[in-house]
């Protein structure tokens, strides 16, 4: 996976098919079928391939491609977080299958709808100068949170999802989400989370974020001397 900011077209495709060919090295059957689909270029491809990570230049990834290049570090992340969970003797409870699909589609919200377009649009100049954002919301699209977004799109290929893939992914914010605290917080033995997968998932999230960022502010340090 190339992990530079600024991507030729040639290693947007670059990117693109090694992605399909992880896709279809780690997953098999009837859904590994239904994932490539949903990832061809008549479906969701082409925004898989150009989407960035964020709408503003100082959060992270906001370059084409630079959706795709996160979600392969959160992958990347996810199995260095689950090294130091056994190391500390914690209780391995999913798959690497689980653990690669939730890490593969915790964002996949941010790739919008076919049906209404993407989820990211380019922003206007005058707001690219004064905030440096520069992509904005698609005001076409109907309101739902990034991973609702993703739950239903899973749904709508028809992609089946265990129930640890389901909650990683809609926790996959952490406590950065009031919606998921219900989940994280709780003092009730009872209704703890029967698996921490989702907290692997979120925190390989966290770190990717904050290493991406941390690229464009080491470019903008370089830039100015």
């Amino acid at each position: 996976m190339i992990t530079k900011q600024n991507l030729s077209e040639s290693e947007i495709q670059e990117n693109y098919q090694e992605f399909l060919a992880f896709v279809g090295k780690e997953f098999k059957g009837e859904r590994k079928e239904k994932l490539l689909k949903m990832y061809s270029e008549d479906c969701l491809g082409f925004s898989l391939a150009m989407s960035p990570a964020a709408t503003c230049e100082h959060f992270h990834n906001c370059h084409p491609g630079g959706y795709l290049q996160h979600i392969m570090n959160v992958v990347k992340n996810c199995f260095i977080q689950k090294k130091a969970f056994e190391v500390n003797q914690g209780f391995i409870d999913w798959t690497d299958e689980e653990m690669i699909f939730a890490a593969l589609h915790h964002d996949l919200g941010k790739l919008g709808d076919p049906d209404f377009g993407d989820y990211y649009v380019p922003q206007n100049e005058a707001w690219k100068e004064k905030k440096g954002e520069l992509y904005k919301l698609n005001p076409n699209l109907p309101y739902m949170e990034v991973s609702d977004r993703a739950i239903f799109l899973l749904g709508k290929y028809q992609i089946s999802m265990t129930w640890k893939e389901h909650l990683s992914i809609k926790l996959a914010d952490g406590l950065y989400n009031e919606a998921t605290k219900k989940y994280l917080v709780q003092f009730n033995p009872e209704l703890f989370m029967k698996s921490d997968l989702p907290r692997i998932v979120h925190i390989a999230d966290y770190m990717a974020s904050f290493a991406e960022r941390s690229v464009w502010n080491h470019s903008v340090a370089v830039e100015k001397l």
